[in-house]
């Protein structure tokens, strides 16, 4: 192989080494508490940011629990001290939510605990409109040191009564 082609190749694969750094660098970043910050984005809402990463001091991590929606449909059937979830935008909300929900949209959970839930240990179930919004809403609620979550889909799914 000649000089030149050989060249060619190292170049490119030093581009491409690069260009996905770069790339890699834009979306994902890291700050001085080595907590990452991700850019998500889809067709089903506009794009979130949320922090997620090394939990400060003695806190344990958390995570959030995915259950079905005929599991969800089992707990509300009975009174209980919890929480349901909307995190749809208001005018969704507004169109018919599961009874007794409150909303906090997906967008407007950030770095700080939302008015509307004080207590981190809870239990909240959370679901938006088909399962996508829930899901980074609960993991950002897990971030921000919420320790009794539940993921249960989206309205879509729901079968039972809904309240305007």
């Amino acid at each position: 192989m000649k000089t030149s082609t050989k060249l060619i190749i190292a170049g490119t694969i030093i581009g491409v080494v690069v260009a996905v750094f770069f790339i890699a660098k834009h979306f994902v970043n890291v700050d001085k508490d080595d907590h990452t910050m991700q850019i998500i984005g889809g067709a089903d809402g506009p794009t979130s940011v949320f922090m997620a990463g090394k939990v400060p001091g003695d806190r344990k991590q958390v995570e959030y629990t995915s259950i079905s929606m005929e599991e969800a449909k089992k707990v509300f059937a009975k009174s209980g001290n919890y929480i349901i979830l909307d995190v749809r935008r208001a005018d969704e909300f507004a169109e018919g939510h599961i009874p007794g929900a409150i909303n906090v949209a997906n967008e407007d959970i950030g770095a700080e605990k939302p008015a509307k839930l004080p207590d981190l240990d809870r239990v909240i179930y959370v679901y938006c409109r088909s399962g996508r919004r829930s899901k980074e809403a609960s993991a950002k609620l897990a971030a921000l040191g919420y320790t009794n979550i539940f993921e249960f889909g989206g309205i879509l799914d729901w079968d039972g009564e809904i309240e305007k």
